[in-house]
């Protein structure tokens, strides 16, 4: 067999569809054992403005208690009010921290579920 040079591959890829490219991924990944996977560095190039845009973009937050506190029960007392969550399974939640409280919520509700849970002594952090 003829090896082929990287311009010769890259001409016969070009006349794949789609559809033979993505199989061809496959059976590479089979027959090497390897797992295809986008660059990841591409983005750590785009610079810090790009992250801010991107922070600016979310429009859903997760709300996750990192810590209890001092003031357990006040914390519970929260968690029920912010979620339909019953007395054991709010105290399961506080008491298996970190745990998510909220997820996907609006920006508002996500702060204002953070004040709550902050007053009440609880350590919070919104992603």
């Amino acid at each position: 067999m003829a090896k082929l040079s990287q311009e010769e591959l890259l001409e016969q890829f070009a006349e794949l569809t789609l559809i033979e490219l993505s199989e061809f991924v496959k059976a590479f990944e089979e027959k090497f054992d390897v797992k295809a996977a986008a660059p990841v560095a591409v983005a750590g190039v785009a610079g810090p403005g790009a992250v801010e845009e991107a922070a600016e973009e979310q429009d859903e937050f997760d709300v996750i208690l990192t810590a209890a506190g001092d003031k357990k029960i006040q914390v519970i007392k929260e968690v029920r009010a912010l979620t339909s969550l019953g007395l054991k399974e709010a105290k399961d939640l506080v008491d298996g921290t970190p745990a998510t409280v909220l997820e996907k919520v609006a920006k508002e509700a996500a702060e204002k579920a953070k004040a709550a849970l902050e007053a009440a002594g609880a350590s919070v952090t919104v992603k």
